[in-house]
């Protein structure tokens, strides 16, 4: 029998964005690691995660059944042995050698000629607009630095257009003549940011890691433009995956959908 494994997109699964790990799902994951691993799988790098999801990363038995799988899996790490012993790093690709050093260049080039051109129309600006992520970019049009209510603004603005104001960029960029040879995917991430990756880094590539395990996945960005769609789509006709709105929607799911499955199968 194949072993299982559960993966959670973060932002907006199992935390509000840039938020701290929803605790009313902490008793539903203790009986979910008693049925199967788990795998946070999130277009987010490991300082983050760990950062987000420390309740039940560092202050819980469920991180000796939680794989950490950022961005979208290009790097895993697996869980700690022992209570003296860390997640271990086992596993990083690189964007950098994958796409050329030049080519690098002239994609952080274009990003920022697009931020200067993003800046004139938002309501606030704070800092850290692009992120190398080691296998990703992360760009942020109004920064990482922003807060809670600054993101929100940004937020308002974004989706007060019809397509929104990201939707457009992530055509634009995906429709780009001068990167088109470059090979690579533009994904909306989270509330205020895209995810920039070679193709085929989308986080269908979790999946190499996991080959005789069934996987489940529960993810909150499914619909076109999403970082979760590809991963969705693949596992969706099996039955194993499932969109969710918020932490509570995941709560649901997690109660209703996935575990009656995971304790017939352990029953058997």
């Amino acid at each position: 029998m194949n072993k299982t494994i559960v993966l959670f997109d973060m932002d907006g699964t199992l935390t509000e964005p840039r938020q701290s790990f929803e605790r009313s799902l902490r008793p539903a994951l203790i009986k979910l690691a008693d049925c199967a691993e788990i795998g946070i799988v999130s277009g987010s790098d490991y300082e983050y995660i760990r950062e987000q999801m420390d309740l039940i990363l560092n202050r819980s038995h469920i991180r000796y059944k939680t794989h950490l799988l950022p961005c979208n899996g290009t790097k895993h790490y697996t869980p700690p042995k022992n209570n003296r012993s860390d997640y271990e790093l086992i596993y990083n690709k690189n964007m950098k050698d994958e796409i050329g050093f030049d080519n690098y260049n002239h994609l952080i080039i274009n990003l920022l000629q697009r931020q200067v051109r993003f800046s004139h129309i938002l309501p606030v600006l704070t800092g850290e607009f692009i992120q190398y992520r080691g296998s990703m970019v992360n760009w942020c049009p109004i920064g990482r630095g922003a807060g809670s209510s600054e993101r929100k603004s940004f937020v308002d603005l974004d989706t007060s257009y019809s397509p929104s104001l990201r939707e457009q960029e992530s055509l634009s960029l995906s429709t780009d003549k001068s990167l088109t040879d470059l090979k690579l995917q533009f994904k909306i991430g989270g509330d205020t940011s895209f995810d920039i990756f070679p193709q085929g880094w989308d986080k269908t590539h979790s999946l190499k890691h996991f080959l005789n395990y069934d996987v489940w996945f529960v993810g909150d960005r499914c619909h076109d433009g999403g970082n979760d769609k590809e991963l969705y789509d693949l596992l969706k006709p099996e039955g194993r995956a499932f969109e969710t709105k918020n932490p509570d929607s995941t709560l649901e799911i997690i109660e209703k959908e996935i575990l009656p499955h995971l304790e017939v199968k352990r029953k058997q």
